[in-house]
């Protein structure tokens, strides 16, 4: 069994009005994380999460197809978690929030005694509302993103991606994707391996490549820098060219100096090392998917010399492109 210590604690908040798979979805997925695997293969489990589920008051909610779900508590009766998911209410806000006004300053709390927060489709909403993603990208359900940008206008909507993250902050977007949502967060919190496991025992795909359907943050650590962020966001969309310090400079609006000096400080790297991080993240999840060539993947991230390719690749992940391919293919078998 694992020990206490190696479990997570997630709180599945539920609405009224709301799409009970957003919230059935993510607990499946959690509680099935390290139990179901290995009840099939023969081993024990070894369950990695702890799920409680929550509403406002602790009474039953009704979704929106007549379905009562009854919490395990009420939000202000939660203790410490590592994670908070609210699933998804209806398609707009302004017909549903005022019933829903505990959550966002609750939310807010929580983000800031580090707790981090995820929304489901239109769920996303309780984040922008709580002022979370002001500045940063996220995504929601296209049908709804209109609605969205007008009342919540700080918010850089990308409602093209499936999944978005930033600083702790985790979105998805249609209803379906609560359950990409989960794995995504099972991997970040327990590691590939397990969620592979995950998806097998639960027949779902795991979540596709950052560069069809997600917009990824990984890298940094939180910071309050915006000038800083722009710069991530700038990298993240060009990694797969050089990017200079002075063209970063310049779109941050400061001298290159200020610029290396700010971008160590809040994310802890070097604008170039950062690049690298940001390729070898990318050319992982192109080996994942099983790309034949070790020479393609480098120069699809951005290097032309393959050798220099496995050394960097080598550098920030320990084994080279080949090896990881292999294992991967392994794990997948």
């Amino acid at each position: 069994m694992t020990e206490e210590t190696d479990m997570r604690d997630v709180a599945v908040v539920l609405v009224n009005e709301g799409y009970a798979s957003t919230a059935v979805g993510p607990i499946e997925v959690f509680s099935a994380a390290g139990t179901m695997w290995n009840e099939m293969c023969g081993t024990d489990p070894e369950p990695r999460f702890r799920v409680m589920t929550a509403s406002i008051d602790g009474a039953p909610v009704r979704s929106a197809y007549g379905l009562n779900i009854t919490p395990d508590c009420a939000i202000a009766e939660l203790g410490s978690v590592d994670l908070v998911m609210v699933s998804a209410s209806g398609p707009l806000p302004d017909d549903w929030m005022a019933r829903h006004a505990a959550i966002p300053p609750w939310l807010a709390e929580r983000y800031r005694n580090g707790t981090r927060i995820a929304g489901v489709c239109s769920g996303v909403a309780f984040l922008a509302e709580a002022r979370l993603l002001d500045g940063r990208r996220a995504t929601t359900h296209w049908g709804v993103a209109d609605g969205f940008r007008r009342r919540y206008p700080a918010v850089d909507w990308q409602p093209d991606l499936l999944i978005t993250e930033d600083a702790g902050l985790y979105c998805s977007g249609g209803v379906n994707a609560a359950s990409d949502l989960s794995l995504h967060l099972v991997e970040r919190l327990c590691g590939r391996d397990l969620a592979i496991e995950c998806s097998k025992a639960l027949l779902l795909d795991m979540p596709r490549p950052s560069q069809s359907g997600y917009a990824l943050l990984p890298l940094a650590r939180p910071h309050d820098d915006e000038a800083v962020r722009g710069a991530e966001h700038h990298l993240s969309r060009h990694y797969g060219r050089d990017v200079p310090v002075d063209e970063l400079a310049d779109l941050a609006g400061m001298s290159r100096r200020n610029l290396v000096r700010r971008f160590n400080e809040a994310t802890g790297h070097m604008p170039g090392v950062y690049q690298q991080m940001l390729r070898v993240a990318a050319a992982r999840k192109m080996l994942e998917d099983g790309a034949p060539s070790i020479e393609q993947v480098g120069i699809s991230v951005g290097y032309e010399d393959v050798a220099f390719f496995r050394r960097v690749f080598k550098r920030h992940s320990g084994i080279t492109p080949s090896a990881y391919r292999d294992q991967f293919r392994q794990r997948r078998g």
